[in-house]
């Protein structure tokens, strides 16, 4: 049965745990606009139809969220990348015009700022490490690296070596990386005089999920950051926060890159009340 009104969605494998669902379609619903954002939980197999199938003009998908794993992969399907979700060379908003031309914007980097400004966090001279190699980290170094307050240095590390290495050599045709390094194991992220550490990887989403740190390994200087949000404290958070440690999740990083590809997809500025209201519907939504 074909749908009437427009569509939006989460494009990733799994997806069942996001909440961008909730921050969406409270939007929608405070603007009177007859819309739905929903969950696409593809396979890699399944992505080149998808995207063919967008192309439609019959198609009631008007804009996309995209997570993991295909930040990356999905950069093929798409007609034009925004001159940053190019440097950064990852993507998780996808604006479909009249024409049905698919254009990349990258809102995470500056959702990650935005939430630091939050925290009252200064990225000036500070030591970051970060575990993982996906988009998201492409994301965070390069907004990292673009800020006016770099950092003192950012030290990568990914289980596959290669991964956090290619994502270097990558990364540095488009902006300075001279802070960057990729680590060549745990231990050489120098996790001990940091002052930022993030998780960067999937690790902790789910029930059993272990901690990739030794929990003598946090201290009390220093923030630490897990992009998961749902669950709302991961083992990585809890055994820090008991460390003395600074803790975030990333609640508040989906949600000011929501409200940007909110944005992007209805070309308005959205207000401050619909803004308050999609963020009241995260943190409801990550209790329960």
């Amino acid at each position: 049965m074909p749908e009437n009104r427009s569509l939006y969605g989460i494009v990733g494998y799994p997806v069942e745990h996001s909440l961008s669902p909730l921050m969406h379609n409270t939007a929608f619903r405070e603007l009177g606009v007859d819309a739905l954002y929903k969950l696409f939980p593809l396979k890699e197999e399944e992505l080149a139809g998808f995207f063919k199938e967008l192309r439609d003009k019959e198609s009631p998908i008007f804009g996309l969220n995209i997570t993991v794993p295909y930040k990356e992969i999905a950069l093929k399907y798409l007609d034009v990348l925004t001159p940053f979700a190019k440097k950064v060379g990852a993507i998780n908003t996808i604006v479909i015009d009249e024409e049905r031309k698919l254009i990349g914007h990258n809102t995470d980097a500056p959702g990650f700022l935005s939430h630091l400004a939050e925290l009252g966090f200064q990225t000036k001279d500070k030591r970051v490490a970060i575990l993982g190699a996906g988009g998201v980290s492409r994301a965070i170094i390069a907004a990292l690296c673009l800020v006016e307050e770099r950092p003192e240095s950012i030290r990568i590390y990914d289980m596959v070596k290669e991964k956090a290495d290619q994502l270097v050599e990558d990364l540095k045709e488009r902006i300075d990386l001279s802070i960057v390094e990729s680590a060549r194991s745990m231990d050489d992220l120098n996790i001990a005089t940091s002052d930022f550490l993030i998780n960067a990887t999937p690790v902790g989403m789910h029930e059993g999920d272990p901690c990739l740190f030794e929990a003598e390994m946090f201290h009390a200087n220093m923030l630490v950051y897990d992009v998961i949000y749902n669950p709302e404290e991961t083992v990585f958070l809890r055994e820090a926060r008991e460390k003395g440690a600074r803790v975030s999740n990333g609640l508040g990083m989906l949600y000011y890159q929501g409200v940007l590809a909110f944005q992007h997809w209805a070309n308005i500025e959205l207000n401050d009340d619909i803004k308050n209201k999609m963020r009241k519907s995260l943190e409801e939504g990550v209790k329960t």
